[in-house]
C-alpha cells in the first residue's frame, strides 16, 4: 500500500476569551491507498481534508494514530517520505517574483539534483504542462490556470511516487479545470499514485478510483464512485405525457412491470426508481407503447455523490460550498 493509516488524529490548542481550548480537526481515521490509483479525499471546507494531507506530507505531526507512506513510518522516517512525496498545497508553492523555469530549477536543486538534471526536468515538464508560452515571464504574471500548471509541475520535479494534491482545480475556470483533470489522469499511466482532497463532487467523481468522504474530522464512507452512489438507491426514470389521466394509467401500468421500485405521480409526469435504468428503459417503453400510453419525454438521472453525502451526514455537500 502506498499510504496506510490507522487512527490518525490531529488536535489543535486555539486561544480565546475563555482560555486554551483543544480543537479535535481530524478524529482517528483510517486510510488504505494502493498503488497508482486517484485517491479521492472528498469533503466540505473544514471538514479535515488539508490537515489530515499536511500530516501525510510531514507538514503536521500527528496527535495520535499511526501512518505509514511509501512503506515509511511517519513518526520515524519523515525526511523518506519528504524525498519520495510531491505536494501541491492549495496556496501554491512558487516565488512570484521569479520566472517559471527559474521556480522549477531551484525547486529540483532543493531536491538535490545536480545543475544539469534539474534543467532537463525543468524542460521536460515546461513540455510536458504547455508552459512554453509563459515559462520565461514572473509568476505573479500568470493567470490561475496557468499557476496551477507550474504549481503541480513544481510538486512532480523530482519525480516522486505519490502526488499529493490539495484542492488543485479550486477558483479556476471551467476550461483550466478540464485541462488539469486530463493532467492529474495522465499520471496513472506512468505509475504516479494520487492523494487528491477535493470539495467538488464532479471532480472526485471523474477523477477518482476510490472515494473517502470525511466530515466533520472522520471518515464517513469509502468505496469506489459506483459503489457509494449505488449505495443510495436505484437510479430515476421520468416519464411524462400530455394529459394527468394517461399519466396515471401509466402508474399502474409501471407499477405492474417493477412491483419493488419506487413510484410517484406528480401532474402529468411518472417518477420511477430502480435498479439499472439504462438497460431497463427500453423495455418499459415498449410497454407503454403497446397500450397506447403516449411517452412525450423521458430521462434518466442517477445518484450522485451529494446523494451520497446526504444519506450520511443528512445534510447537502452542496449546502455546504454555498455557505
Amino acid at each position: 500500500m502506498v499510504i496506510q493509516t490507522k487512527g490518525l488524529r490531529k488536535t489543535f490548542i486555539s486561544k480565546g476569551r475563555g482560555g486554551k481550548k483543544e480543537v479535535e480537526a481530524v478524529k482517528g481515521i483510517d486510510l488504505t491507498v494502493k498503488k497508482g490509483e486517484i485517491y479521492g479525499f472528498l469533503g466540505p471546507n473544514g471538514a479535515g481534508k488539508s490537515t489530515t494531507q499536511k500530516m501525510l506530507s510531514t507538514l503536521l505531526c500527528p496527535t495520535g494514530g499511526e501512518a505509514n507512506v511509501l512503506g515509511y513510518d511517519l513518526a520515524t522516517q519523515q525526511e523518506q517520505i519528504r524525498q519520495n512525496v510531491g505536494c501541491v498545497s492549495q496556496a501554491g508553492g512558487a516565488d512570484l517574483a521569479s520566472t517559471g523555469i527559474e521556480n522549477l530549477v531551484l525547486q529540483a536543486q532543493l531536491y538535490g539534483l545536480d545543475a544539469l538534471t534539474a534543467k532537463k526536468y525543468t524542460s521536460e515538464f515546461v513540455e510536458r504542462f504547455q508552459m512554453s508560452t509563459f515559462i520565461e515571464r514572473p509568476a505573479q504574471s500568470y493567470s490561475g490556470g496557468q499557476k496551477r500548471r507550474l504549481d503541480i509541475a513544481l510538486g512532480m520535479i523530482h519525480h516522486p511516487k505519490l502526488l499529493l494534491l490539495d484542492e488543485p482545480t479550486t477558483g479556476l475556470d471551467p476550461q483550466s479545470r478540464a485541462y488539469l483533470w486530463g493532467e492529474i489522469k495522465k499520471l496513472k499511466d506512468v505509475g504516479v499514485t494520487v492523494f487528491l482532497t477535493t470539495q467538488y463532487m464532479d471532480e472526485a467523481d471523474k477523477l477518482c478510483d476510490t472515494i473517502a468522504i470525511i466530515d466533520n474530522g472522520k471518515v464517513i464512507v469509502t468505496g469506489t464512485p459506483s459503489e457509494l452512489k449505488s449505495a443510495v438507491g436505484g437510479d430515476t426514470v421520468v416519464f411524462s405525457f400530455q394529459t394527468e389521466e394517461t399519466a396515471r394509467k401509466a402508474e399502474v401500468l409501471l407499477t405492474e412491470k417493477n412491483p419493488t421500485g419506487k413510484i410517484q405521480t406528480k401532474n402529468n409526469s411518472v417518477h420511477l426508481t430502480i435498479e439499472d435504468g439504462e438497460r431497463m428503459m427500453p423495455e418499459l417503453l415498449r410497454s407503454l407503447d403497446a397500450k397506447n400510453l403516449e411517452v412525450q419525454t423521458v430521462t434518466l438521472s442517477r445518484p450522485s455523490l451529494d446523494d451520497v453525502f446526504l444519506k450520511y451526514t443528512g445534510r447537502s455537500l452542496r449546502e455546504d460550498q454555498i455557505k
